[in-house]
């Protein structure tokens, strides 16, 4: 018996798809909205200027992969390197990130977050730790179990 994400896949949650009606699309997009808000007011009404999806990806990545390039970060995210090339320049200008040449190879940059990017991160994820927090505190575990199962179905769906 698989454990985790995969495993609640594997385990029984993929059953065959059917097209969604008309009201679950207006239900999901109405649900969806009002999600994406309490995010959005969040974050609007902490102290620091809001960043958008992008940047803060990037920063999420280069947190978790110090030195990493930018053509590392644009293969995990699945955008083009020239977009990466403008949320780096837009973090740095910021004074989130700090690009560096490396010794072996000049051509290449390791991208690093400054101590200022690091508090940003960290900032982040507890905000949206206790988002997430809120979100399933009213859940039993079954039902917690099953959202975050579907939502991983949603999102390895090649569909």
């Amino acid at each position: 018996m698989e454990s985790g994400w995969l495993g609640w896949i594997a385990n029984g949650y993929a059953v065959a798809m059917t097209m969604p009606t008309d009201e679950e699309l207006a239900a999901l997009s109405e649900a969806l909205d009002l999600f994406t808000r309490r995010y959005k007011l969040a974050e609007a009404l902490g102290p620091e200027k809001p960043l958008n999806e992008l940047d803060k990806q990037v920063l999420f990545y280069v947190a978790k992969h110090p030195g990493c390039g930018p053509s590392d970060a644009a293969r995990f995210l699945a955008v083009a390197n020239t977009t990466i090339s403008s949320a780096t320049d837009r973090l740095a200008k910021r004074g989130l990130l700090e690009r560096q040449r490396t010794e072996a190879d000049r051509r290449s940059v390791a991208l690093r977050l400054t101590g200022t990017g690091e508090q940003r991160v960290d900032t982040m994820s507890a905000m949206y730790g206790e988002l997430h927090r809120r979100m399933l505190e009213p859940l039993s575990v079954t039902e917690r179990q099953q959202l975050i199962a579907m939502m991983v179905k949603v999102i390895f769906s090649d569909s």
